[in-house]
């Protein structure tokens, strides 16, 4: 951390110090901050992120850290780096995500400021009724900022993670064709009942969400977020932290004000379509890029088998019929 004289304390990498080819990366990404040039910077990474390099920055003359996010191989197939650069910026101007201190869009990379007391959420955290009341409050104030420059809702999602499996040459489950025709049901009955379409963040990573002691939650990481269906918000992390009926019920009526059998089947289809989209995602992003020490693929298929589960139930069809 810099300390009060302008010093650097002796932590990770000094600039012009990278010995490997990630640390030239990030030195690099640093000499086009102009406002830091000729600055001592202090360099280590920070780990957790599924698909992007994480790291902290001590900077000379500066009283706070900053964060570096440097993009990862094959991520620009999914992101639209300027949508989600300025679905950040309005995020942060509204409060509930930390300030950006540069950005480029040539590279995505960003560099915000690193909130020193706060700590990334845990999937245990994702349990607790008071954090999801939180991440809630959160997705609420971000549905009320102007519309995105990107419109993507979940079925363009999915049509595109499927066209890009198709031009991978990525063979699909055996299932496929089930899922398939269930998918169309769902979002034929989605399009006829009409998309409740607002600024959406799409990702409710437990990484995402940094919370403190004392002090309200912080949304960060907007790569996914669009223009999307409202009730897709909530099911997704409905879905990803597999809260039963009765802790999906409070959330949609905390969620939307109020509770219906109608709001609470939306929520379920869009679960449903929750786990299509992430599914394709991940075997999709095994292919373009193997430099992970995780199996996407093998998540991926788990996500499409879970979301054939779902039209299992018995109710099933009155959620499609009701939404």
């Amino acid at each position: 951390m810099t300390t009060l004289s302008g010093e650097l304390n002796a932590v990770g990498v000094l600039r012009g110090g990278a010995r490997t080819a990630t640390e030239r990366a990030v030195e690099s990404a640093l000499d086009a901050v102009a406002q830091w040039a000729g600055r001592a910077i202090r360099y280590q990474p920070v780990h957790g992120g599924l698909q992007n390099e994480n790291w902290r920055l001590d900077v000379e003359g500066e009283q706070s850290p900053y964060f570096l996010k440097i993009p990862g191989a094959g991520s620009e197939a999914f992101i639209d780096r300027d949508n989600a650069h300025h679905a950040a910026a309005q995020a942060s101007a509204l409060g509930i995500s930390p300030k950006i201190a540069h950005f480029d869009s040539s590279t995505g990379i960003e560099i915000i400021e690193f909130l020193e007391d706060y700590r990334a959420c845990t999937n245990g955290d994702m349990k607790r009724p008071e954090i999801a009341g939180e991440i809630i409050r959160l997705y609420r104030a971000f549905h009320g900022i102007d519309s995105l420059p990107c419109t993507k809702t979940i079925f363009d999602m999915i049509a595109e993670h499927h066209d890009q499996a198709v031009e991978l040459g990525i063979r699909l489950p055996r299932f496929w064709p089930q899922l398939e025709l269930e998918y169309r049901t769902a979002r034929d009955a989605l399009l006829a009942g009409g998309i409740d379409l607002v600024p959406c963040h799409n990702d409710p990573m437990p990484g995402n969400f940094l919370i403190a002691e004392g002090k309200p939650m912080r949304l960060i990481d907007f790569e996914f977020s669009s223009n999307n269906e409202r009730a897709y918000e909530l099911a997704v992390m409905t879905t990803e932290f597999f809260y039963d009926d009765v802790r999906t019920a409070e959330c949609v009526e905390e969620f939307y004000g109020t509770y219906t059998p109608e709001l609470f089947a939306r929520v379920q289809v869009c679960g449903f379509l929750a786990d299509v989209k992430w599914g394709l995602w991940a075997i999709v992003y095994a292919q373009l890029n193997d430099g992970w020490d995780y199996d996407y693929h093998k998540y991926g298929v788990w996500k499409l088998r879970r979301a054939l589960s779902r039209t299992s139930d018995q109710r099933w069809g009155s959620w499609i019929g009701s939404i």
